[in-house]
């Protein structure tokens, strides 16, 4: 049977699903649902305000402002000279594969789970590769944001992939293609720069 706390883990944690459904989706049946899910999610955490936990509810009150995380897996070839990239199906750009870090995930299991989502791509994490802050790189830099990178390789072979993505292509860390607006070319060079001559980034 579910602890007290690991129920209210769970509440979070669907909440937050709500919340990101509620931002990026455009179908007005999904956002009904999302809307919905959100409503239930609060009354029942609100419900629980009377139990006592370790844990905030994070979207109910007031926390510390902190930056924005991103986890990005870098996924190299067997030669360590190519590099795997997704396209974006709006910009015809290409990426790493990258999301936001989600609540109660590792950034190792965030990275995993980016890479499968984004690239079908089932990935060990290898290494470190560096933590960035990214804000001076940002147009916008009205949420600072922090970049986790691991470099990765690829575990058998490559299967559907499902988010935002039309192609998965091995690019060479020599001849990148025309890169996302997600990344800048000087934090790419500072990847790969790291990759070469076996650095880690602590910006």
């Amino acid at each position: 049977m579910m602890k007290h706390q690991e129920f209210y883990d769970f509440l979070i944690k669907i909440q937050s699903i709500a919340k990101i459904g509620l931002v990026f989706s455009k179908d007005p049946y999904a956002l009904t649902n999302y809307e919905e899910i959100n409503d239930l999610t609060t009354e029942m955490l609100e419900n629980f305000m009377a139990v006592k936990f370790n844990r905030p509810n994070y979207f109910s009150r007031d926390i510390y402002p902190t930056p924005n995380v991103t986890v990005r897996s870098v996924i190299l070839s067997e030669d360590r000279r190519s590099a795997l990239f997704v396209r974006e199906t709006k910009s015809q750009t290409y990426s790493f594969p990258s999301g936001w870090a989600d609540l109660y995930d590792s950034a190792t299991q965030t990275a995993k789970n980016e890479a499968l989502q984004e690239a079908g791509a089932h990935i060990e994490i290898v290494r470190l590769l560096g933590i960035l802050n990214r804000t001076p790189f940002k147009t916008n830099t009205s949420v600072p944001e922090y970049l986790i990178i691991f470099e990765a390789k690829l575990i058998g072979d490559l299967q559907e992939h499902q988010y935002e993505t039309d192609e998965v292509r091995w690019f060479s860390l020599d001849r990148l293609p025309l890169i996302s607006k997600k990344m800048c070319r000087e934090e790419v060079d500072k990847i790969i720069d790291a990759i070469k001559n076996g650095k880690t980034i602590l910006d």
